[in-house]
């Protein structure tokens, strides 16, 4: 088979994306608004940039009625954000918080989460999620109808347990939670994670 994005709707082509760009992690994103209402959304169009300086870049679309979405608006204007991981525990508090809630509402109080005050940016953290990242905003680029925020990560709040001797997370303590196509989602957990070294580094 073969598919000319040129042929395809919009909606198709974004079907297709994230079944093939799969799985995604998941950036769990707390922000406050500079009125002071906290929101909470996931976005899994995500990734690591660099590590010097440490830059990740999230999109985020607009709503239905073409407004920016509260995530997107609140970042734009406070200049601050926190990444929190998702784990299996969390995925219904996830998904509920990806509703399209009016931006008076605190998504924290309705996905029964404990906000944590952040110790460099004004934007909370979630208690429940194992590791929270504390970013400030690097640029923003319009893109269409979406937003690519550019974030530079400020600190990390890591549960002790998770960190090795080797510097890294070890995934088999944590079962984190990615996205695929439509509504699944996928489980990293001890039994799947296998090792494969590259041949340069034998």
């Amino acid at each position: 088979m073969i598919i000319d994005t040129k042929n395809l709707s919009e909606d198709k082509i974004y079907k297709i994306m994230i079944s093939t760009i799969a799985p995604r992690p998941i950036a769990w994103i707390s922000t406050v608004s500079k009125d002071g209402i906290y929101n909470i959304a996931p976005f899994s169009f995500y990734m690591g940039v660099s590590s010097s300086p440490p830059l990740v870049a999230v999109s985020i679309g607009k709503r239905d009625d073409d407004r920016k979405k509260d995530t997107w608006k609140n970042i734009e204007e406070t200049g601050e954000f926190v990444i929190n991981v998702v784990t299996y525990d969390l995925v219904e508090k996830m998904n509920i918080t990806a509703a399209p809630f009016e931006d008076y509402v605190d998504e924290f109080q309705e996905a029964g989460l404990t906000p944590l005050p952040s110790d460099l940016v004004k934007a909370p953290r979630i208690k429940e999620s194992p590791i929270n990242i504390e970013c400030k905003k690097f640029m923003i680029l319009d893109i269409a109808d979406m937003g690519l925020v550019f974030g530079e990560i400020l600190r990390y709040h890591i549960d002790d347990t998770l960190l090795n001797e080797k510097g890294y997370i070890d995934n088999k303590k944590i079962k984190l939670v990615g996205r695929l196509g439509g509504a699944d989602y996928c489980i990293v957990s001890a039994e799947n994670i296998f090792t494969l070294k590259r041949p340069d580094k034998r």
